[in-house]
């Protein structure tokens, strides 16, 4: 089982590094890399989970993988010119990687790009090196707010669940 999700992690990591170097030099995420990342993931994490007997994992990467689609469906067509489809395909896979992780890590790699890229953009704001019109390639934050919620994000949510007097 551990064999089949470090195969997973190793293979998002590749995607990862790929993805992150294309988006930021043309702000654009192939579909060519995205999309057949979905079933290798599924296959890797399926794989996985049977083996560890632990089918509720599969239950949660689905309803991951469908929830970050579904929300960045509505934030690509609510706001035009703000997230392409293929952030939109992005968010599937990793909403899949996040949900097979747990619901902290689902949550922490849900929120964390927003922070990140925001951050980001506010620091590029302040260095007069962008202005509020200026476009930001977004998947590379997408990928780093997902291995963060990867490899942080039950601890972080729980800090966070502690901090609001919830844990």
């Amino acid at each position: 089982a551990a064999l089949f999700s470090l195969a997973a992690l190793l293979y998002l990591a590749a995607v990862s590094i790929a993805l992150s170097i294309i988006d930021l030099e043309t702000q654009r995420l192939p579909d060519a890399i995205v999309l057949p990342a979905y079933p290798v993931a599924a296959v890797l994490l399926t794989a996985s989970a049977l083996l560890s007997v632990d089918v509720g994992r599969l239950a949660l990467a689905a309803i991951g993988m469908v929830a970050l689609f579904l929300f960045y469906v509505v934030m690509a067509f609510g706001y035009r010119g703000g997230m392409g489809m293929g952030d939109v395909k992005l968010a599937g896979l990793l909403g899949m990687y996040l949900g097979y992780a747990g619901l902290g890590p689902l949550l922490v790699g849900a929120f964390a790009p927003f922070l990140l890229g925001g951050i980001f953009a506010i620091v590029l704001i302040v260095v007069r090196r962008a202005g509020r019109k200026s476009r930001i390639p977004f998947g590379p934050w997408m990928l780093l707010g997902s291995w963060l919620g990867i490899l942080g994000g039950q601890a972080i949510f729980m800090v966070y669940l502690e901090a609001v007097g919830l844990g």
